[in-house]
């Protein structure tokens, strides 16, 4: 394996072990289940991607750096595996770690949300939402809201 590949390989499996320990973590977890299991020679992607976050939450890493230092070195001998065999390229490579990239410099659910009310004086709940089922209010008007004179 050319050195460039092995860079590639190392500094994926460093980018993924930090994005364990984050909020990021969901989108990840997607993002590389997804790739591996594109490749159709990985299988338990899904299951040993949650085995070592589980590992590193545990030992409470990345204070342990010895924990951590061996979850990198697992994923990076599985990336260089798949390099190896011919199931992944170079620019498959470069294109998962570059969005994993983005995930670290991202934070996961950092949005801002601004919302407005406008026209008139609202006397009941407000609630915005994509979709809400099975809610029920219960409103009680008094006889001054009901009765103009």
């Amino acid at each position: 394996m050319d050195s460039e590949l092995a860079a590639l390989a190392a500094s994926g499996a460093t980018t993924l072990v930090s994005l364990m320990v984050t909020d990021s973590w969901t989108h990840a977890r997607e993002l590389v289940g997804r790739f591996l299991t594109r490749t159709g020679s990985d299988t338990t992607a899904i299951t040993d991607l949650d085995n070592a976050r589980t590992r590193l939450l545990a030992t409470g890493a990345p204070e342990d750096e010895q924990a951590a230092s061996g979850v990198v070195a697992q994923w990076h001998a599985r990336l260089q595996q798949l390099i190896e065999a011919g199931s992944i390229t170079s620019d498959d490579l470069r294109v998962l770690l570059t969005s994993l990239q983005r995930l670290t410099t991202t934070p996961a659910g950092r949005k801002t949300v601004h919302n407005e009310i406008n026209g008139g004086v609202q006397h009941g709940p407000v609630i915005q939402s994509g979709r809400i089922t099975g809610l029920t209010f219960h409103v009680h008007q008094s006889s001054s809201a009901t009765d103009p004179g």
